[in-house]
């Protein structure tokens, strides 16, 4: 019998796809009207929250595509409607599976750079961009913009079961 394990490629792709379906359908819930509000002096407002998630999606892709990246040629762009913020976040989900596609595991072990001009500000292996600062991340963010919701009134979609809207998605 042989034991044959998916390539860590597959296996990132697969999550991403779940991951990213369950934060569409809480950017979806944002409403236009709404994007100036915020439930704290402190906090991002809902709508600077949803175009950071939309952005964040594209920092994988940053990271598959060369051996660093220069923060200040990143345009991450802020979106003024909801419907901004999906067109974002779909053509981000779009290319960071074409990207995906074109690499191997040696790829994702292989080191990343962050930079600012010539200071590095961070390097990791490509694996753990995608796992700290792409799907964690946005998972945290996800929590923020449910509990955003709830404030709201906006009924909050299941995510990992069912919430007090709607019963969990099989």
């Amino acid at each position: 019998m042989t034991d044959t394990q998916p390539t860590l490629q597959a296996a990132l792709s697969q999550e991403l796809r779940h991951e990213l379906k369950l934060t569409r359908r809480l950017l979806e819930r944002v409403p236009t009207e709404q994007f100036g509000w915020q439930p704290h002096p402190k906090s991002m407002t809902i709508g600077g929250l949803a175009s950071h998630m939309a952005n964040l999606v594209g920092f994988l892709e940053l990271s598959l595509t060369g051996p660093d990246t220069d923060v200040t040629t990143v345009q991450m762009p802020n979106s003024a409607t909801t419907d901004e913020v999906l067109s974002r976040f779909d053509v981000n989900r779009e290319n960071i599976h074409k990207a995906l596609e074109q690499v191997d595991d040696a790829t994702l072990h292989g080191n990343w750079s962050l930079r600012r001009g010539e200071q590095v500000l961070m390097t990791l292996p490509r694996a753990a961009v995608a796992r700290t600062m792409v799907l964690n991340h946005l998972i945290h963010h996800r929590g923020q913009l449910s509990v955003y919701l709830r404030l709201l009134d906006i009924p909050v979609p299941a995510i990992y079961g069912g919430s007090a809207d709607e019963a969990p998605v099989r």
